[in-house]
């Protein structure tokens, strides 16, 4: 899969309607994204994949509607009421991105009882009547250690950056870093929050740094690469090897520095466009189509010799990204059967 895929056109769909009567069952159904921060270029890069994707399969009528919605401030109490507001406007099918997994299950149960399909994805749910969508956010912790482990066998000491508190992505991330860290001679000599934002984890970077002693690696969350590279190179320290999350400002920023002194790097994050993954498996279950509880998707990773390629194909100030068209979607389903 590119890191753009191409979206079925209009026609293409009408004609894919056409061909599958099934399909139609579906132009009636109206489908809503309840999301819960919109505060950094992942979560706009998400609304925007979800736009690209929904707005032609609303104009090809196969669905009546997908409208997002996205809380003012990062509370479970908000979103609860905004998945119980969708549930009095009558929407047949809701797409979460929660902002804790156990929260809003009183909520999400409350719209499974009124007949309401809920699908989550990227921060998930875990009450039982509603789908999941998600990557193996643990070993993508797992997984940056094992890159810095083979660089780095003799170890050193690493600053952790968390994102936002009392998140599953976060918890389950951090889990698997710890988890992997006792595995090697890495020590964990210090842990900020960026919140998944550069602006904020440049601060907490920079307020931490002054104890810390001298940094073989920085390992992170996403959307904080870049935020704690600006925050070590205001000081004399070396600079660490920082794992990167796919978004542009820290691709190019790696870029540039691979160019003057052969700096290397990985990158990984889920990609934005799971949220047209979910649309699609909402569109699906009202379709009738028997889909799995739980979906799992790869997490996108960009390593040195990539570089180049994502950098050319993410737009300036957005993330690495992948959508998922029906075809897409189904193949997904499929896997997990």
């Amino acid at each position: 899969m590119t890191n753009r895929v191409k979206l079925l056109s209009a026609a293409a769909v009408l004609a894919l309607i056409a061909a599958t009567p099934a399909l139609a069952e579906t132009a009636g159904k109206r489908i809503a994204l309840s999301n819960n921060y919109a505060g950094n270029s992942w979560r706009q890069a998400m609304l925007e994949s979800w736009a690209t994707v929904t707005d032609p399969a609303v104009s090809a009528g196969i669905v009546a509607a997908a409208d997002a919605f996205t809380t003012a401030e990062n509370q479970a109490t908000e979103q609860a009421a905004q998945i119980q507001n969708m549930i009095l406007q009558g929407y047949d099918a809701i797409v979460v991105n929660a902002a804790s997994p156990t929260s809003l299950n009183g909520a999400i149960k409350e719209a499974c009882d009124a007949g309401i399909t809920v699908v989550s994805f990227d921060g998930i749910v875990t009450e039982p009547c509603a789908w999941r969508i998600a990557v193996d956010f643990r070993q993508m912790g797992r997984d940056q250690v094992s890159y810095l482990a083979a660089r780095f066998p003799e170890g050193g000491n690493v600053l952790e950056i968390r994102g936002l508190a009392g998140v599953f992505v976060d918890d389950e991330v951090s889990a698997g870093i710890h988890e992997e860290v006792a595995n090697t001679k890495f020590t964990i000599v210090g842990s900020v929050n960026g919140d998944w934002a550069q602006d904020v984890a440049q601060k907490a970077v920079a307020g931490i740094l002054p104890s810390l002693p001298e940094l073989v690696a920085v390992v992170t969350q996403g959307g904080d690469g870049y935020g704690a590279a600006q925050a070590i190179a205001a000081t004399d320290r070396p600079m660490p090897t920082i794992i990167m999350g796919n978004r542009q400002d820290e691709l190019a920023w790696w870029d540039e520095q691979k160019e003057a002194n052969g700096y290397e790097t990985t990158s990984l994050s889920i990609a934005p466009g799971v949220s047209t993954l979910a649309f699609w498996v909402a569109q699906q279950i009202l379709d009738g189509q028997d889909v799995p509880k739980d979906l799992t998707v790869p997490f996108l990773t960009i390593d040195q010799d990539g570089l180049a390629a994502a950098l050319e194909t993410t737009p300036e100030g957005s993330v690495a990204n992948v959508e998922y068209s029906l075809e897409d979607s189904i193949a997904v389903i499929e896997a997990a059967r």
